[in-house]
């Protein structure tokens, strides 16, 4: 089972796999399968992500999940592009860690888009080298109902750039308000450097990501590293 905020994030990957919309406490959500494998686009954010992954537990059993998707860099070493499967999760909100089995470096879960100066306060406060939004969420949910869980990022904007306002254009659900950020941008010309970067970013960063994706399908070969072992339900998916 794979967690993702947006579809942008693994749009190569899914765009031929089957669409399912299904129905959880209320809420209907959209999900992508292929032979074993799952993703659920959940939304961006904490609550968003916690709710996805609720959702992809109850109705779909993984065995396995996996919180994929864009995160920024806090390290300069690290490039637009580059994978990053990190060895520790912390929660910025009360500093929460969730160590991984393997990996390297630490992944710090930000409630809000954070720019080039929040990014220098957060890698110092925390010896973090990337930073999302969704992350901890998932593993909050995999940790509660003792399922192996793992990371797979994409780094998107390095630590000197500077990303837009997008959180007020971010719902209650998760949901980004394409159509009135649009509206928002045009009417600041300043920021249409940046945001072509970020759009060429971005699509570069999903095209890695969902290629690493697919070749971690093979056979013997595991989509990431995992928190701990379970035994897997009959039925199961990834």
């Amino acid at each position: 089972m794979i967690v993702a905020a947006l579809e942008r994030e693994v749009g190569p990957l899914v765009k031929s796999w089957k669409r399912v919309r299904r129905d959880f406490e209320g809420r209907k959500s959209i999900f992508f399968e292929a032979d074993d494998t799952v993703v659920i686009c959940g939304g961006i954010g904490f609550q968003a992500a916690r709710r996805a992954s609720e959702a992809a537990i109850a109705l779909y059993r993984p065995s396995l999940i996996q919180s994929v998707g864009f995160a920024g860099a806090l390290d300069p070493s690290l490039h637009v592009g580059d994978i990053f499967c990190p060895a520790l999760i912390v929660d910025a909100r009360d500093g929460s860690r969730v160590p991984l089995e393997c990996g390297e470096g630490t992944l710090i879960t930000f409630m809000e888009v954070a720019g080039a100066e929040q990014k220098f306060k957060l890698a110092k406060a925390y010896g973090a080298q990337a930073i999302d939004m969704e992350a901890a969420a998932v593993a909050a949910a995999a940790t509660a109902h003792g399922i192996p869980f793992g990371v797979v990022k994409v780094i998107s904007d390095e630590p000197d750039f500077e990303l837009p306002a997008i959180t007020p254009f971010v719902d209650s659900q998760g949901r980004f308000n394409t159509f009135e950020f649009i509206r928002f941008a045009l009417l600041r010309p300043w920021l249409w450097p940046n945001l072509i970067l970020l759009y060429r970013n971005s699509d570069a960063a999903a095209r890695t990501l969902s290629q690493r994706l697919q070749e971690s399908f093979h056979p013997g070969t595991p989509l990431a590293p995992s928190v701990a072992s379970s035994a897997s339900p009959a039925g199961a998916r990834k």
